[in-house]
């Protein structure tokens, strides 16, 4: 299977108020200000085998009054050492390595949200992703459409979002006769769960459908626990699963049965299914 990243970003409802007291306003601003989640991970190996992974997500959020906004941005980049020779001679040579790409991905969205009621809300956003090994290059992406809040409790906390969404995506390879561009159902959950004083746990499913050609849909699930250390720190374990029924090409060269380039290439379409599992440490400002 091959192993894809993209890197799915939650969204939250927190709540700001002014006071007329400056007491109470001091308070809120405290509570209820902007505030800013960053992960970061890194893995790094030396020596027989050299390779290299950096990770990071962030997420800026605040609501004042019945107003909310988030950006988030996330990626990661891996590289490994590659094709190991010796070059010169017999008795005198040097060990030559190349240094190849292995993973890369990278997301940039925003969202703004409105109360309407208690339980039921309009929301607009929109954003840029990138990933290259499961053969995106560019896909833009807008989106509006409203929700409902079904539990907001201290410990529970789940809504439902249902949006008409407009993509461009620009493949690695691009395919003939295909369009890049189309009007999409989007329906999507938000689970957010605390288990006593320190752990939490998260889920968060976004099904894409394509209005204009219905076998084209993608779902993207979230599965995360972060167990807080402190104030500001946290450690956080991520499972998420990215389907696509329809995934973009890639294009290989063609060999002979003996093993001879043909000089020709072929598209090969990539695997529905990517699987991602992370750890991070989560910082909290």
């Amino acid at each position: 299977m091959r192993i894809g990243i993209r890197l799915a970003a939650a969204a939250a409802c927190i709540s700001f108020t002014v006071a007329p007291a400056a007491a109470q306003g001091a308070a809120a601003e405290a509570e209820e200000g902007w505030k800013d989640t960053a992960d970061f991970s890194f893995v790094a190996t030396e020596g027989n085998s050299d390779t290299s992974t950096l990770g990071f997500k962030n997420k800026l959020w605040r609501k004042w009054d019945k107003n909310a906004f988030e950006l988030n941005a996330a990626g990661v980049r891996s590289e490994a050492t590659t094709n190991r020779r010796a070059v010169g001679t017999a008795g005198n040579f040097d060990i030559e390595e190349d240094s190849e790409l292995t993973a890369e991905a990278y997301l940039l969205n925003g969202r703004f949200d409105r109360e309407v009621t208690e339980r039921f809300f309009w929301f607009a956003g929109a954003g840029w992703d990138r990933n290259t090994f499961a053969g995106i290059q560019n896909r833009y992406a807008g989106l509006g459409g409203v929700g409902n809040i079904w539990v907001a409790k201290e410990t529970v906390k789940f809504r439902t979002d249902y949006a008409i969404s407009y993509t461009k995506q620009e493949d690695v390879v691009e395919v003939p006769d295909t369009d890049d561009s189309f009007l999409g159902l989007r329906i999507s959950w938000a689970y957010w769960h605390k288990f006593g004083a320190n752990t939490e746990y998260v889920n968060d499913l976004v099904v894409d459908e394509n209005l204009e050609e219905t076998d084209d849909w993608r779902v993207s699930m979230l599965n995360s626990v972060a167990v807080a250390m402190s104030e500001r720190l946290a450690l956080k374990v991520g499972l998420t699963f990215l389907y696509d029924h329809q995934p973009s090409f890639e294009e290989l060269t063609l060999f002979d049965s003996t093993g001879t380039d043909t000089g020709t290439t072929v598209l090969v379409e990539l695997d529905e299914l990517d699987t991602i599992f992370t750890t991070s440490l989560v910082v909290n400002f």
